[in-house]
């Protein structure tokens, strides 16, 4: 572990006491992605124990942008805020090409204003883990447990049976449920003998995460075939505290070793920066990447989520924000079955749901990677063709691919939906699609929300369901519009912000359905 770059120190947590080495639910990994997930089962009432490898906050190279998706769902955590404060702020992107000091293709990520959380932030992964760890030592209820390395797992039975090491010192740890957050080299996934499909990326790709202080925008920008770095691409990011992020494509068969010399990296910089800039090394890495995942994500007691069930190149932030709408797409359904209202059925539905997430992540991110590494002189021509193009032309500027930026899956197929009964022609927020947020009194829409199920109606309406939150939005007139809701109209938002069923005109009986649809029971 001296290899790893330490942003804090946190030391070895002690070998627990053998009451705490049989609880309901247990995470492995202490990243982003399974710190939310405790945080979330932990919020619901329940006992979690986290294991995590390092027995520090390690720095260096990893996930900066958090997608306004994301950002909700850490609200209800609790940490939204702070990050939101602590973050860059920024809903602009901008497409250079060549040595046109103009951009040929400008886009803006928040066209629908007025909600609480921008389009995108830009934080460092180590400051975000910082407040989640935090906020997860305010619940008594869940332990985080760090230098706790997982070496084996034994599922069977009614549980799983983990074998812990603790520095010389070993320990079995038993859980009714086990969740792997353990990244893209997944113990779990390897000692049970599990591996990824799908397809690997031999381009190579250069981070330098530099500090310096420039008049520069809070903006994405990226250039393809620059003069700096020419026949390739080019990432510039502002993060907090003057430290930016520079991503430049290097090509295949390179010496990675050689690449993170100063020499090396100080042409691309100042190539991109201007001559002769004054800035401090942070940080650099050379990386090439994967668009694959796990054939399933659900094996009977172990569920994986966030790296360790998929991966994918880092052009769109789809990585930890996929992480983070597996987690809560997980946490709501773990919830129930832990907790006896729901049966295992209920976590089936996590996989076919993550999968097909996983699998439009994949898809974007692939088509990016086409775009922006062609991998024939023809696909070549072909990208720059468009490139030209793009700046007077729009269906052009549609074809420009620097990477899709995140956006929650449209799970439309879902068999948690209720399908449609009434003409919404392309108002609204279909069954499948994220809740939007909006104005609702003196806070947010999203805010009113609870744990469970909520019902949006234009007028007073109450179905008389236990644990359903029901908000009349009729004097809401931005939500009103934004869900298309008529008079008498309703929309039913799953517990993870996601629209299941909506009516012109609902009926307690239309409810009482849907939420029985959305719990996979049936009608």
């Amino acid at each position: 572990m001296t290899s790893i770059p330490v942003w804090r120190g946190i030391g070895q947590t002690p070998l627990p006491g053998r009451e705490d080495r049989d609880v309901p639910i247990v995470i492995v990994g202490g990243g982003p992605v399974g710190l939310a997930l405790a945080i979330d089962l932990g919020q619901r009432g329940h006992r979690v124990v986290v294991l995590n490898r390092l027995d520090v906050i390690a720095a260096g190279s990893k996930a900066i942008c958090y997608a306004k998706h994301s950002l909700e769902y850490l609200d209800r955590l609790g940490v939204g805020d702070a990050a939101v404060a602590r973050g860059v702020t920024w809903n602009t992107g901008k497409v250079f090409w060549k040595d046109k000091a103009s951009p040929i293709y400008s886009f803006d990520l928040l066209p629908v204003r007025q909600q609480k959380m921008p389009a995108f932030i830009n934080l460092q992964q180590y400051l975000l883990e910082e407040m989640l760890v935090e906020r997860l030592h305010a619940l008594p209820n869940v332990a985080l447990r760090w230098g706790h390395e997982v070496t084996g797992i034994a599922p069977g039975g009614d549980g799983v049976t983990l074998t812990v090491n603790v520095g010389s010192q070993a320990y079995t740890q038993r859980a009714a449920w086990v969740v792997a957050c353990d990244g893209s080299r997944s113990t779990i996934r390897q000692r049970m003998g599990l591996d990824f499909e799908g397809r690997g990326f031999e381009d190579n790709f250069l981070i330098a995460d530099i500090r310096l202080k420039a008049d520069l925008p809070s903006e994405r920008w990226f250039w393809f075939d620059p003069p700096f770095n020419p026949g390739r691409t080019a990432l510039l990011h502002r993060q907090p505290d003057d430290v930016w992020r520079l991503d430049f494509q290097l090509g295949p068969g390179i010496d990675r070793a050689a690449a993170i010399r100063p020499e090396a990296v100080d042409p691309l910089v100042c190539g991109l920066l201007g001559a002769h800039v004054a800035y401090d090394r942070v940080w650099y890495s050379v990386y090439a990447f994967q668009c694959r995942r796990m054939a399933r994500f659900v094996h009977d007691r172990v569920l994986f989520a966030g790296d360790a069930a998929h991966l994918v190149s880092p052009f769109g932030a789809r990585g930890c924000n996929g992480g983070f709408a597996d987690v809560a797409n997980l946490a709501w359904k773990l919830d129930r079955v832990v907790g006896g209202t729901a049966g295992g059925a209920l976590l089936e539905t996590y996989n076919d749901e993550a999968v097909a997430a996983a699998d439009e992540n994949i898809r974007h991110s692939t088509r990016a990677t086409d775009f922006i590494s062609p991998g024939s002189p023809g696909a070549t021509g072909l990208r720059d063709a468009v490139l030209a193009l793009a700046d007077d032309t729009a269906f052009a500027r549609a074809m420009v691919n620097s990477g899709r930026l995140f956006a929650p899956a449209r799970l439309v197929g879902s068999a948690l939906n209720t399908p449609d009964r009434d003409d919404w022609g392309s108002k609204g927020v279909p069954p499948g699609c994220a809740a939007i947020d909006a104005p609702l009194g003196s806070g947010w829409l999203l805010a009113h929300c609870g744990q469970g199920f909520t019902l949006l109606s234009n007028g007073p309406f109450d179905p008389g369901l236990p644990d359903l939150r029901c908000l009349d939005i009729q004097h809401a007139t931005i939500a009103v519009e934004r869900y298309a809701l008529p008079v008498g109209g309703a929309v039913l938002v799953r517990p993870d912000r996601l629209v299941c069923a909506r009516w012109h005109a609902a009926t307690a009986a239309d409810v009482h359905r849907a939420v029985a649809t959305a719990m996979n029971r049936g009608p």
